[in-house]
């Protein structure tokens, strides 16, 4: 687009915004998506405008401030030695680096976290991959969790579908407040195990209300963070509940972890100077021949459905089959059976950046994902385990993590549910899609230490 071409369409935009957007679309459309791969009417590759966000993506500035202290502090975990930022850490692309997180007992940051020693170490993998948190804040985001167990539901008292029903509170702002209600509750994740602390005591009851109640109790207690959640909400010492601190929580990850300047994202408000002639050609191929836009579509690449692509399952799983070592994926939300080995669609925005991929992590390059998608039944049968992931050693740990990857029966059942047509790309084709995924990539996210705090309310280490 020339100058004159683009102070035209700027001077039409001030006047006609809806026209402009539609010329826009239009003209991306023929110009960059070959008629005869794809059909521009079917592909949504509309510029991100800041309504698309929670609170246009600029929160309460009081309650983002407390929510950034609360997501790197340590208080509100059982054995006060993990955070929310231990799996989800501005330093390691809002992940962790794994394939599966060390929770509660581990020590250490990203791919150098260890298990831990002793009584107090780690007891089992989490069950699945930590993912990243980029974009998450937008309104069309309304499920979480890689099986969407927290949802957007009006039918329900909170406004949100939930593990725990009616026990969910009310007065959570959106569904990344609902969802950060849970870490907490876990004893892999953050409670720690019974008998270790008092809050793992009445996590492992499933009491969460009392794991809510108590972790509000220590804030309570905590002059900084009374005059933080007076200054955010209003509130006094007596009246602060985990709920505000999840909706504080929230208002963090929306603000910090947008992601929408990528050269994508350049590309769509006029400029492509910072697209390559590779990543503009995998952008056809992605919204065309490889059809990967069929799933991965509108503004954040993703459909916001659940769909069966026989990912490997590696690690202890989530308590279901025989023995409790795989993972039902939708089905443990819906109990239908038709949801089995389904997952969320998850979002691309700086995908290069938040490896492993897949639900539970199993491939450790964004190049062995994308083949695994040109082809996922060969794939699973031919998967390397643990070789593929991303995983730190422990001998009584390994013992889990290829259980069912080893089980031919199983594999061959995960590979069934597959619902993905096989795809013959060229090499090169394949190199030009993983440019255009490297185009998802926002610059603003290669340094995020801005994000760390410098100090900690409850006086914890920042340090893992």
């Amino acid at each position: 687009m020339d100058t004159n071409q683009e102070r035209t369409l700027n001077d039409v935009a001030q006047r006609f915004p809806i026209f402009i957007y539609s010329i826009l679309f239009i003209f991306l459309g023929s110009f960059f998506l070959s008629p005869a791969h794809a059909d521009p009417d079917n592909v949504d590759i509309t510029p991100v405008k800041p309504d698309y966000f929670v609170d246009f993506g600029h929160p309460d500035t009081d309650k983002v401030a407390l929510g950034k202290f609360l997501f790197f502090d340590k208080i509100l975990s059982g054995n006060k030695n993990i955070s929310c930022a231990t799996c989800h850490h501005a330093l390691t692309d809002t992940g962790d680096g794994l394939s599966l997180p060390i929770g509660e007992g581990g020590r250490g940051l990203g791919v150098i976290r260890d298990t831990g020693t002793g009584a107090d170490s780690v007891h089992e993998r989490v069950p699945r991959n930590a993912p990243p948190i980029f974009a998450l804040g937008a309104r069309s985001i309304t499920d979480l969790f890689h099986d969407g167990r927290v949802a957007v539901d009006e039918n329900q008292e909170s406004g949100f579908l939930s593990p725990v029903g009616d026990d969910l509170p009310l007065g959570l702002e959106n569904v990344l407040a609902a969802q950060a209600m849970f870490p907490v509750t876990s004893g892999t994740e953050m409670a720690g195990q019974a008998g270790e602390n008092p809050i793992a005591d009445v996590a492992a009851a499933s009491a969460v209300t009392e794991v809510w109640e108590q972790l509000a109790d220590r804030l309570r207690a905590i002059p900084e963070y009374v005059d933080l959640f007076q200054a955010a909400f209003g509130i006094t010492a007596s009246e602060i509940t985990y709920a505000h601190a999840a909706n504080a929580i929230a208002a963090f990850e929306i603000s910090a972890w947008r992601a929408t300047n990528s050269p994508f994202d350049q590309l769509l408000h006029g400029d492509q100077s910072d697209m390559s002639p590779k990543a503009i050609k995998g952008m056809r191929l992605f919204y065309g021949k490889a059809k990967c836009g069929t799933c991965h579509s509108g503004p954040f690449q993703t459909d916001m459905n659940y769909h069966a692509i026989a990912i490997p399952q590696i690690g202890p799983g989530k308590g279901d089959g025989f023995d409790g070592h795989e993972d039902f994926g939708r089905e443990r939300v819906t109990g239908e059976i038709e949801d089995r080995y389904r997952f969320r669609t998850p979002p691309l925005r700086n995908v290069a950046l938040t490896g492993p991929w897949g639900h539970d992590g199993a491939f450790n390059t964004l190049e062995s994902v994308v083949r695994h998608h040109l082809n996922p039944v060969e794939s699973i049968m031919n998967y390397e385990c643990p070789g593929s992931a991303t995983l730190p050693s422990r001998p009584d740990l390994d013992a889990l993590d290829c259980i069912v990857q080893n089980d031919i029966e199983r594999v061959r059942a995960i590979g069934e549910a597959n619902t993905l047509q096989p795809q013959r790309l060229k090499e090169k084709e394949i190199k030009a899609l993983l440019a255009f995924l490297h185009a998802l990539t926002d610059p603003g996210s290669l340094d995020l230490r801005a994000d760390v705090p410098t100090h900690l309310p409850s006086g914890l280490s920042l340090v893992e």
